[in-house]
């Protein structure tokens, strides 16, 4: 059976004090960690299922085409640990070239992960398995149980570009930090494609990625005991070329007061939540990145259309 661990305390009264922060903001915001309560990870897989969204599946054939070397340089018996690991799949794909000596998936949706982890100890019942409910987006102290040596963290489906840049480096610094001298990092990026590519990826004709957004205003009436009516918003996402970055939102339809215990916001028709941005990179402008970070050797995979890469970096 599966160790889990809840690692980070969830301190309720700080998770309402920053969203409320955000929603109070000249522009109003949220942190995209927010999309992923139990029926936000599964809307996700569903559009990972998505003709239009080719993260997932373009990701998965870099893989499983250059599995052996991925596998030869990543090297086995390392201790993989799994950031956002949702339902684990990514990973589990990666074992019989990697072998790991542990693997430590990493999720705020803690449920989820414990259901998830549990299935997979059945299917690999030689891999030591410690599960980590647990928010690493702001820090990542991870439990004793977490073996020290031949760190990799698994960071894949380009989740760095949720970050900012100048959050992204020091998300990766902490990364370089807590992964040692013999560690590294295995982590996917997406490129940048034509617009209408990216457009139709994050705004998908079956409505997947709009309920996934919408979900969010559930997920923020549990938090807040808020009114939040998901009737009277929709779904924006788009790519802003000049940043480059998908930027997703919530617009009102009409004007609005949503109220929460001691506060309210009213907003205008067409006013905005910002709820995610996912930003896209070049292959030189990653690898610039990761070594600001302090990482090094970068090996990079990728399709034949250059639309995302997978890249190995190693701690130096």
């Amino acid at each position: 059976m599966a160790q889990f661990i809840q690692y980070a305390h969830v301190d309720s009264n700080a998770i309402k004090d920053e969203l409320i922060a955000g929603l109070l903001a000249p522009q109003a915001f949220t942190s995209p960690k927010y999309l992923y309560d139990a029926l936000g990870s599964c809307l996700f897989q569903a559009i990972c299922e998505l003709p239009e969204y080719y993260p997932t599946r373009t990701e998965a054939a870099i893989f499983d085409k250059y599995a052996e070397e991925i596998g030869h340089s990543v090297g086995e018996g390392v201790t993989l640990i799994d950031l956002g690991a949702g339902n684990c799949a990514k990973a589990a794909r990666l074992f019989p070239v990697l072998h790991p000596a542990q693997y430590v998936p990493v999720d705020i949706s803690a449920d989820f992960l414990a259901e998830s982890v549990n299935g997979l100890q059945k299917i690999f019942p030689h891999i030591e398995m410690t599960a980590i409910g647990m928010d690493f987006s702001a820090a990542l102290g991870l439990p004793p149980a977490v073996r020290s040596d031949k760190r990799i963290f698994f960071y894949p489906g380009s989740s760095i570009g949720n970050f900012t840049l100048p959050e992204s480096l020091a998300f990766l610094q902490r990364l370089r930090k807590a992964c040692g001298s013999d560690g590294g990092l295995l982590i996917g990026a997406d490129l940048i494609k034509d617009k209408d590519v990216l457009d139709a990826a994050y705004d998908d004709a079956w409505g997947v990625t709009a309920a996934f957004n919408l979900n969010l205003l559930r997920h923020l009436n549990r938090l807040l005991d808020a009114d939040f009516n998901v009737r009277d918003w929709q779904h924006r996402g788009f790519f802003n070329s000049e940043l480059s970055r998908i930027e997703m939102y919530l617009e009102a339809k009409a004007n609005l007061t949503v109220h929460w215990q001691g506060g309210q916001r009213r907003f205008e028709r067409g006013e905005r939540i910002h709820t995610e941005n996912s930003y896209k990179y070049t292959q030189q402008a990653f690898a610039k990145l990761l070594e600001h970070a302090g990482f090094g050797d970068a090996r990079i995979w990728t399709d034949p259309r250059s639309w995302f890469m997978v890249c190995h970096a190693k701690a130096v």
